[in-house]
């Protein structure tokens, strides 16, 4: 049985966060339970986080993995918190808004995108992005 679509595909806020996943080689986007997920081809990034084990939904949320040597911090950091099903896995969610600092996302996203993409892929973006750096 198929969920619900639990986003609204003309969000301005998620058409952020697909142009910052589409900028990561061959990112492709999936729609399950009912959210976009984003993939490489495993899942790095969910775009909502429903209600469930006694948590509020949060439509907006981006739900992502965080690096080893930045979870400490971001665990500190009040805006982050542990989204229910991925929180235990070590994945963490940023409410997305009016006032996100979208370099910070696309930071959060490569990070993710990294532990979850095969190496050949890390590599093709670490070229590509050492090639902006020098351009």
């Amino acid at each position: 049985m198929a969920h619900p679509r639990r986003y609204d595909e003309a969000d301005p806020l998620l058409d952020r966060v697909r142009a910052l996943c589409a900028a990561l080689p061959e990112s492709t986007e999936k729609e399950a339970w009912g959210r976009p997920t984003f993939r490489a081809p495993k899942i790095y990034a969910v775009y909502g986080s429903g209600a469930a084990a006694g948590h509020a939904e949060h439509p907006t949320a981006l739900i992502f993995t965080p690096d080893d040597d930045e979870r400490p911090a971001l665990v500190e950091d009040d805006r982050f918190w542990s989204p229910p099903y991925y929180g235990p896995s070590g994945w963490l969610a940023l409410d997305l808004g009016e006032d996100t600092d979208w370099d910070e996302v696309g930071e959060l996203l490569a990070s993710s995108y990294r532990q979850h993409a095969p190496r050949r892929l890390v590599a093709r973006l670490d070229a590509e992005r050492s090639g902006q750096a020098g351009a």
